[in-house]
């Protein structure tokens, strides 16, 4: 890991390389196999309940982000990955914030 990454950066790094060991990723690893990891992580990462939380009231995604302990690309993959059901909940709590 490099020496120079911040806490948050260091906690997303491990979690997604610990993915590929729990996915049973090995050596080279295909796109797909990129994507399940990069989602597998930010799904260990970004509790669901913590997500609705943030998002009720973050002005911005580096703000939840910074909420939910994990980096903005992160938070973008949980968010790339949500379940249609998931991404219609947090469209309605985003309207009704006006």
């Amino acid at each position: 890991m490099e020496p120079d990454l911040l806490q948050v950066e260091r906690r997303c790094t491990l979690a997604h390389e610990l993915a590929h060991i729990d996915l049973g990723h090995t050596e080279k690893t295909t796109v797909a196999e990129e994507n399940a990891a990069r989602r597998y992580a930010a799904q260990k990462l970004i509790d669901w309940d913590a997500l609705v939380d943030a998002f009720r009231w973050a002005h911005n995604a580096h703000e939840a982000a910074d909420e939910l302990w994990v980096t903005p690309e992160v938070l973008e993959d949980r968010l790339r990955f949500l379940h249609p059901n998931e991404r219609a909940l947090l469209a309605l709590i985003g309207a009704a914030r006006g």
